[in-house]
């Protein structure tokens, strides 16, 4: 729990923009110079702010709740129980829905599970887990490290209800992952390359239920989604600050902007909020040794625009 020694705010945020239903994926794009994120339920996949001559949301031919940007310039969408991939339109190139073409399924087998939420690792390889859609609220869902080198590998780390709050130290060796429908911020060791996990336990507790989307800035120190607002976490999982968003409720963040110093608050009714850079800091000397700054994100590897290939499947929405 966060004691008294600890601070907690409240912001109305500034807000950016307002679109549909934002979802929880939202990711800085070094390349386009913005921040991306899809619409869950309304078949768009948005960018701020929007590149010079075209419009802030692209249609996408199916629905997607997790992304991240290549190494070649196109986006790497979770949709469904698929992973798919889209090339972006050219500056000034004729709108048309965006027709991802299909990686791989996953756990085909099973028809009540469904893609979560998901982030590169510090190797440019996609980890991603899932989700159970249906009433029995089970808990079947799993984790995986997704590569062009290796295809898929499933991660070794207990079924989760809903697999969320997936991110990684900045020396990439810890991973963090949740379920949230349940449980605390957990964390294991992770080996990037092997995709292999040890010593998995928990990291802290949640301070509202269901631990969401996450991040880690350059302090090592995570910010979590919990119930519409973010905690702040200390690197050995001691709780820092609370910000509640005045609002809406929070449901995804990133860094983001030059020096990756920008803060920005997906709103769950679809607001693009910017948070002030020193909002109830720690401490003033402790804000000037360690300033709350991203750490970038590593494109997913998907083997470069020349060598790209994916493997055979139908295209989504065929």
């Amino acid at each position: 729990m966060i004691d008294s020694s600890t601070h907690v705010a409240s912001t109305p945020g500034i807000m950016l923009l307002r679109v549909g239903q934002a979802g929880t994926a939202l990711r800085w794009d070094p390349a386009g110079r913005c921040w991306r994120w899809p619409d869950p339920q309304g078949g768009q996949l948005y960018a701020w702010p929007a590149p010079a001559g075209m419009p802030s949301g692209q249609r996408l031919q199916e629905n997607a709740c997790v992304l991240a940007c290549c190494t070649s310039g196109r986006v790497l969408l979770g949709q469904g129980k698929r992973l798919g991939m889209v090339e972006l339109p050219a500056p000034g190139q004729a709108s048309r829905p965006l027709q991802s073409q299909v990686l791989l399924t996953v756990d085909a087998a099973e028809p009540r599970t469904s893609i979560s939420d998901g982030c590169t690792d510090r190797g440019g390889n996609f980890v991603f887990g899932t989700a159970n859609t249906a009433s029995d609220q089970r808990p079947i869902g799993s984790f995986y490290q997704y590569s062009h080198q290796h295809g898929l590998r499933r991660l070794a780390l207990p079924v989760v209800v809903k697999a969320g709050g997936i991110a990684f130290s900045t020396d990439g060796r810890r991973m963090y992952f949740a379920d949230t429908a349940q449980g605390d911020i957990m964390q294991c060791e992770y080996d990037s390359e092997r995709a292999k996990v040890s010593n998995v336990k928990t990291f802290a507790p949640v301070l509202a239920r269901g631990a969401g989307a996450a991040v880690v800035d350059s302090g090592d120190r995570l910010w979590s989604v919990q119930g519409g607002a973010l905690v702040q976490y200390a690197p050995h999982g001691g709780a820092l600050r609370r910000i509640g968003m005045a609002r809406e409720a929070a449901a995804g963040v990133a860094f983001g902007g030059e020096g990756l110093r920008q803060l920005l608050v997906l709103g769950a009714n679809g607001g693009l909020y910017g948070l002030p850079p020193d909002l109830a800091p720690d401490s003033p000397a402790d804000l000037a040794r360690h300033p709350s700054r991203g750490v970038p994100d590593v494109p997913f590897d998907d083997g470069g625009a020349a060598r790209f290939a994916v493997l055979p499947g139908p295209a989504i929405g065929d």
